[in-house]
């Protein structure tokens, strides 16, 4: 069904699904932004920014020109959130085919729109079949070919099959679903509850303090998942909690590492422009805050990450705030309107 396989962005997570793709006997054509980045991956197979260590199959070939990718018979997208949008109107620019299977792999929303990345892709590009892929996939453990599983999404019925054909392999389960919106703000959310949860880790709280707030941080992904679209029980799969657990826990997680270094005093601003690759929950942070306002739902969580992060709130003050709040029943996902 997908003969011609094109993915858009080399980051460690780009070239981790080509990766899996190549394997399976797909010869795979991944864009990079900079054109060092595409040649190191065409002349020595590897990514050492992002994925050190790591060798990429030789049936990946890099390009720096998008417009070798417009012929694709299945289109991966796995560029920043925030650059999403620009990229897929400079890939429409370059004459794609009508019709084109995209998947997107970005986890972030629009800021000030609240859109989905698949909505951003579903308007820049002529008339695409979307899915998405999200999970608990930690970039430089797949590309290890270390035992990790995903969850597919689209309305499509006709291409969850061979979709999760071609993204299982020995080492990568893929699993389906047709809950679009859902399987994207799991992905996209859990990204400020990581940052949270490293700020308890750079403040020294503790496991117990650590595990109430991942637990509520849970509750509160579901009440605002819920209200933008997305079914409760997928907040209770690979891409909610699954993609949750990993991404507060792991030491190789960006944005539990970038909070940690907030609660040891560093500014997000200097953090920020350290980094080698984004960390999305911090402009989902915003988007996530815009979204909560705009249908009133209680976010406390998502509401401190946002002030500490954009308006220079100091990270023991939320962590007070948040300690302070009035006592209720664990039941949170309820009173979806209670603030």
């Amino acid at each position: 069904m997908f003969n011609k396989i094109g993915i858009v962005g080399s980051g460690g997570w780009g070239c981790a699904l080509a990766s899996i793709l190549a394997q399976n006997g797909n010869a795979v054509t991944l864009w990079s932004h900079t054109p060092s980045v595409a040649e190191e991956i065409n002349s020595r197979h590897t990514n050492e920014r992002y994925l050190p260590g790591i060798s990429i199959p030789g049936q990946v070939r890099a390009t720096a020109d998008l417009a070798d990718l417009r012929d694709s018979d299945l289109l991966v997208f796995v560029v920043p959130s925030k650059a999403i949008r620009a990229v897929a109107m400079e890939f429409a620019a370059t004459s794609p085919k009508p019709g084109m299977v995209v998947v997107s792999c970005t986890k972030g929303i629009e800021h000030d729109s609240g859109k989905l990345m698949s909505q951003v892709l579903g308007e820049c590009l002529p008339e695409p079949r979307l899915a998405v892929l999200s999970g608990p996939n930690l970039a430089l453990e797949v590309a290890a070919h270390i035992p990790a599983a995903s969850v597919i999404g689209s309305a499509h019925a006709d291409l969850l099959g061979p979709l999760q054909h071609m993204f299982s392999s020995k080492a990568f389960r893929a699993y389906t679903s047709d809950d679009i919106a859902g399987i994207q703000l799991g992905g996209a959310l859990k990204n400020v509850y990581a940052i949270a949860a490293g700020v308890c880790d750079g403040f020294g709280m503790g496991d117990n303090a650590k595990a109430a707030l991942v637990t509520r941080s849970l509750a509160e992904m579901t009440r605002l998942g819920i209200a933008l679209g997305g079914r409760m029980e997928t907040f209770f799969g690979l891409s909610g909690v699954g993609d949750l657990m990993v991404t507060c826990f792991s030491a190789k997680s960006r944005n539990r590492s970038f909070g940690e270094r907030v609660g040891r005093g560093e500014s997000p601003a200097d953090i920020i422009a350290s980094l080698s690759s984004v960390a999305e929950g911090v402009p989902t942070s915003l988007s996530a805050w815009q979204c909560a306002n705009r249908f009133g739902i209680d976010a406390p969580i998502t509401t401190e990450v946002y002030s500490v992060l954009h308006n220079s709130k100091p990270p023991k003050d939320s962590m007070v705030g948040l300690l302070g709040r009035p006592p209720k029943p664990e039941n949170g996902l309820q009173a979806t309107h209670a603030k």
